[in-house]
């Protein structure tokens, strides 16, 4: 396990160099105009201001030599400086990332719970009611439209119900916990500020039930399909011969057995959530690393971006060493050498 985790890991190191490559070759052959987005058609007419602007971001130098440089501070633990802020691309970052991190962990935790209940109980009660009704929602959550679905949530249980507090991480007014990890859940704990705990656990609630909803419809169809394969299996039928209750022969041998397909399709979903929920943190105001990554794009501000393709191809690095990880666990057959 030690050497392959070292050889993964090593592995991982290309893999981010390509990223930030095709990153910063894809942002500076955009058509369209960084120095007219940034200083605006006037400006970008007086030839001083626009020498300026290219002198100050290193437009002036060969690509080559751009990206070199680009390197270099990564090394340094530099991600550049935001054109569109001026304030350095590692704060930004530092600011969002927790905030995508605790949505989009509550929300595979839940659809983790949800999704595997329900396909377990379909497979056990292949063809009945409640197969029917579990295949249903796997449907729904897999086919319903994100954006349709979080605009309907906010305008149906915030805006006519009151049931929900407004878009945000915390009511208007109050301030957020002394930061140690970030996530307000985690802080306010953590700082012994419980008054805080319930405000920002109900602006979770809406945002979290759009993107586990998702998550619950893969999740359920996975876990069904991987549960009626291995109830198949001779050793389940030995174990039920044997006289073990059909839940415990569900539960202990069956189900740790279809785990595997459930967790890769778990570490997908979850790595996809935190690459960035645009839609979902735009509509409900969530400062996210999608939503950030969505206003550095439409503001071609390429330090930004750049810093943001390099979270996300770590982010997906290191969620599929862990999925391999819990191969181990769940099934100790699975060895690596």
């Amino acid at each position: 396990m030690g050497r392959f985790l070292i050889r993964r890991a090593l592995l991982a190191l290309p893999t981010l160099v390509g990223i930030t490559g095709i990153t910063f070759l894809v942002s500076h052959l955009l058509p369209a105009d960084l120095v007219l987005t940034n200083l605006g058609d006037r400006a970008a007419e007086t030839p001083g201001l626009v020498e300026a602007f290219r002198h100050r971001w290193g437009l002036d130098r060969p690509v080559v030599i751009q990206y070199l440089v680009y390197l270099g501070n990564l090394l340094r633990g530099d991600f550049g400086t935001s054109i569109a802020t001026n304030r350095p691309v590692l704060t930004e970052l530092a600011f969002s990332l927790p905030a995508t991190v605790e949505l989009a962990t509550v929300a595979v935790i839940v659809a983790f719970v949800v999704g595997v209940s329900l396909g377990v109980v379909a497979a056990v009660t292949r063809d009945s009611a409640a197969d029917a009704i579990a295949r249903g929602i796997s449907t729904v959550g897999v086919a319903i439209p994100t954006f349709w679905f979080a605009i309907l949530l906010v305008s149906t249980v915030y805006f006519r119900l009151g049931w929900a507090p407004p878009p945000g991480r915390l009511t208007s007014g109050l301030a957020p916990p002394d930061p140690v990890t970030g996530m307000y859940l985690l802080d306010s704990l953590l700082r012994g500020r419980f008054d805080l705990f319930p405000d920002a656990l109900s602006h979770l609630v809406l945002p979290v039930v759009v993107l586990a909803t998702i998550g619950v419809g893969f999740v359920t169809r996975i876990t069904r399909a991987s549960m009626l394969e291995v109830l198949s299996r001779d050793y389940v039928r030995t174990a039920r011969a044997k006289g073990l209750t059909g839940w415990a022969v569900v539960l202990r041998h069956a189900l740790r057995n279809a785990l595997i397909p459930v967790i890769t399709i778990g570490g997908t979903l979850y790595a996809q959530l935190m690459s960035g929920t645009v839609l979902t943190e735009t509509i409900f105001s969530w400062p996210g690393l999608g939503r950030y990554a969505f206003s550095s794009a439409a503001s071609l501000d390429f330090p930004a971006v750049m810093g943001v393709a390099l979270v996300v191809g770590a982010i997906y690095v290191a969620i599929n060493l862990v999925v391999d990880m819990l191969y181990v666990l769940v099934n100790p057959r699975v060895r690596y050498g």
